[in-house]
């Protein structure tokens, strides 16, 4: 094999790595956010696996945009598996009303410290809460804007809505978030 074939793979492969290291840093979060939007974990799972095999075809793409394709593409997944009837309320009855008797599985239950473990499930317990009781748009204006720190405008992008829009939303789901957290503090 010549070396300019093997320069070549090696270019080839270079933004498959960035690429692979970007989804490796946002699969935690990504996860939260489909698991708090469909109130199923294997739902939550699978959304952000499709997100990430549709993401694989946009690896060519500058590395600044992916963050907010990614976004996107989540989004669009969650509202395609909520029309489809894929979103289960059954999640928001008391465990004893399940018909198969489940909760929900936790993404961090293997934390080293156990009292932290604790302190870490309450609180992700009573934010998860909270926020899902925002209406669809402020839950995510929320999450995009202040957990995943994306800016206005790639905010509005992924939302499909405008730079305004995502304001007034972040503003509402703010106040009630704060209404609804302020004994926890």
């Amino acid at each position: 094999m010549s070396s300019d074939a093997s320069q070549d793979d090696t270019i080839d492969h270079a933004p498959a790595a960035t690429l692979e290291a970007f989804l490796a840093g946002i699969d935690t979060r990504a996860f939260r956010f489909a698991e708090i939007s469909l109130r199923n974990r294997d739902d939550a799972l699978d959304a952000v696996q499709d997100t990430m095999i549709k993401m694989l075809g946009y690896r060519q793409r500058p590395a600044g945009e992916w963050t907010p394709l990614f976004w996107s593409i989540l989004r669009n997944r969650i509202v395609d598996m909520q029309r489809r009837g894929m979103f289960r309320l059954r999640w928001l009855a008391p465990a004893n009303d399940r018909e198969d008797g489940s909760t929900i599985d936790w993404a961090d239950d293997n934390l080293p410290d156990p009292s932290r473990n604790h302190d870490s499930h309450a609180a992700w317990t009573r934010i998860s809460a909270a926020l899902g009781t925002l209406p669809r748009r402020q839950r995510e204006a929320f999450t995009l804007r202040v957990l995943e720190e994306l800016d206005v405008a790639d905010t509005a992008r992924v939302m499909g809505c405008s730079e305004g829009s995502v304001k007034t939303h972040l503003s509402r789901a703010r106040a009630a978030l704060q209404q609804q957290l302020e004994e926890f503090r």
